[in-house]
């Protein structure tokens, strides 16, 4: 750093505020993933035009200097660079190291009096440079923990950066009829530095004019301020072998458009429209959903366009979050799962079965309701829970007749306890209430007269008279590395219908291993096994050990970022709850595109 560096650090307040804002401001901003130039967050952008007018009214030295910096440094402020890439300027990378120290969750604020700072003392040599900057110019924001850290190292980009934010506040100053405070030693002191840093400021200049031309067309070309879209579409190839083959082979489709808003930056809108052909193998008996995959939408797949999920988040203060949906909800929407790779909450990524992606239970109840959970920060222990969830779903929330409406029709309520042990583990304990109307399914996740999961037997209802279900689940993830996981869940069914011989039990349980990345970031491969749900002590002369076992194989491609391909198996034995049915083998072949 040349002569004219040290000698105007000595001679200037104005010009050590440039230092010491760059190990404040600059050095505070947040790190990103991305190369970036740090934000000099001090006051809003200046109108230099406006301040040119004004200028004309001070002394004929001051108008003199100040014009000759303006007409070097017409940049704007620095705030407003974000996102930058690296470039040949290797130096720039060091001020992403700086701001990944001190991050905090509060924002800074500009600091009055230098006897904010909890490390500066009068006995400092910078003291009394300090105190005018902070007092004066205004120059010093300081760190949000009451820290200054003026003896940090600094690039000459970071000086650069400094240099320019204490011009911008001389033209504050001067444009406010507030020039007598500015002096014009630091006016002079000021155009030195701007000529000795002209090469920092000039490629700074660069960047921003860039940036900016690349944020006008993308405010051009934005539909909307507040929304952005996501889309996904499915294609899969699906057949059946083996002696149960009572299946042709089929090409399907499932697509998803999901319009995201939000109001507030911290809510959530969910307007998702939906279409699709993706009907069901017929493997079970009537009524029974064993093998359904997750991207199949029922038996009348017919390419209508409908909004399936319409539904909205918002925080309540720091540890709650509200979940309301208008329909389309379901519990995996606001309850964690805690099955990760299987369950990818859009059914194109994860598992291919609605079985292997979540424990059954959260399959009870759906529609259209409220539930909130709340969180416990970094409270976690072994005995106090993560978080807590509770809701309420109503199947037929918009029929207004008899035995319909939010509260008179099917509807389900949950419970849930989420334990996290670290990063590694994961466990959660789930109770659901749910009634159900004549002719209902119990796992229908708010279709009402049809299952989404598990044998006819575990889902068909008193066909006569409302039953009520008492539920009761355990799952739990275990993570020992992050190239494997285990995961697996088991639930309980207490079913007590209105008439005789409607009361029964129901289980379902499964063990499933992933291997995360495997070949290539991204890939998954995941295994499972276990029984969907069945019953038990029916009337209706069912054996207890014909149990429906579920087997499932799959291997998910990551092709790019946005295209997947996953090959898969699924065998299920018994379907029906009866040894005398042939296994069903299901191969699907299943593209995913996610734009």
């Amino acid at each position: 750093m040349s002569n004219i560096l040290w000698k105007s650090l000595v001679v200037s307040p104005a010009v050590l505020g440039a230092a010491l804002l760059v190990s404040t401001t600059a050095i505070a901003a947040p790190n990103s993933a991305t190369s970036e130039v740090v934000k000099a967050d001090l006051s809003t952008n200046q109108q230099q035009n406006n301040s040119a007018s004004v200028v004309q009214t001070q002394t004929t030295d001051q108008s003199d200097i100040l014009a000759q910096v303006q007409q070097q440094t017409q940049i704007p402020q620095l705030a407003q660079v974000q996102q930058v890439q690296q470039t040949e300027v290797n130096v720039l990378d060091q001020v992403n190291q700086y701001g990944s120290e001190g991050k905090v969750a509060n924002s800074q604020s500009q600091v009055t009096s230098v006897s904010q700072f909890s490390d500066v003392q009068p006995t400092d040599w910078a003291f009394q440079a300090l105190q005018s900057l902070v007092e004066r110019y205004g120059c010093i924001a300081g760190y949000p923990n009451g820290t200054y850290r003026g003896n940090r190292p600094m690039t000459r980009y970071e000086f650069a950066a400094g240099l320019n934010a204490c011009l911008d506040r001389v033209n504050e100053l001067i444009a406010t009829a507030t020039a007598d405070l500015v002096t014009k030693e630091d006016l002079a002191t000021l155009q030195r530095l701007q000529e000795e840093f002209s090469a920092e400021l000039a490629t700074l200049r660069g960047r921003v004019d860039a940036l900016e031309a690349r944020t006008a067309e993308l405010e051009a070309n934005q539909f909307s301020t507040t929304t952005k879209l996501v889309g996904e579409a499915i294609f899969a190839l699906t057949d059946s072998f083996g002696d149960n083959d009572n299946n042709n082979t089929v090409f399907q489709d499932r697509v998803r458009l999901d319009l995201q808003t939000s109001f507030t930056g911290r809510d959530l809108l969910h307007t998702r429209l939906a279409a699709g052909n993706a009907q069901r193998l017929n493997i079970g008996s009537n009524g029974g959903a064993e093998g359904l995959q997750t991207f199949n939408i029922g038996n009348t797949g017919n390419n209508d366009v409908d909004i399936d999920w319409l539904a909205y988040y918002f925080p309540v203060g720091d540890n709650a979050r509200v979940y309301v949906a208008a329909t389309g909800g379901i519990w995996s929407d606001v309850a964690a799962t805690v099955n990760p790779y299987f369950e990818d909450y859009d059914g194109g990524n994860g598992a291919l079965s609605t079985f292997a992606s979540e424990n059954p239970i959260f399959r009870i109840g759906g529609g259209a309701g409220a539930a909130v959970n709340f969180g416990f920060g970094n409270k976690r222990s072994f005995l106090l829970p993560t978080s807590v969830t509770v809701g309420y779903l109503g199947s037929e929330a918009s029929n207004p007749t008899n035995g319909s409406g939010i509260f008179d029709g099917n509807y389900a309520a949950l419970g849930q306890l989420n334990f996290n042990l670290g990063d590694r583990l994961a466990l959660a304990a789930t109770y659901v209430h749910g009634y159900h109307g004549a002719g209902s399914s119990l796992f229908d996740a708010g279709s009402v007269n049809s299952s989404v999961v598990g044998t006819a037997q575990a889902n068909t209802l008193s066909t006569t008279d409302g039953s009520s279900s008492n539920s009761y689940g355990l799952s739990a993830a275990f993570r020992p590395s992050d190239k494997f996981s285990v995961s697996g869940f088991v639930s309980y069914h207490d079913v007590t219908g209105g008439g005789t011989g409607d009361d029964f039990e129901a289980w379902s349980y499964a063990l499933g291993v992933a291997f995360p990345d495997l070949g290539k970031k991204g890939n998954v491969l995941g295994i499972l096994a276990g029984a969907e749900p069945y019953s038990l002590n029916r009337v209706a002369g069912v054996d207890d050990g014909d149990v429906p076992y579920h087997f499932e194989g799959f291997y998910k491609y990551q092709v790019s970022d946005n295209i997947s391909v996953t090959p898969g198996v699924i065998w299920v034995t018994s379907p029906g709850q009866n040894s005398n049915n042939d296994d069903a083998i299901i191969g699907t072949l299943r593209t995913t595109f996610t734009f």
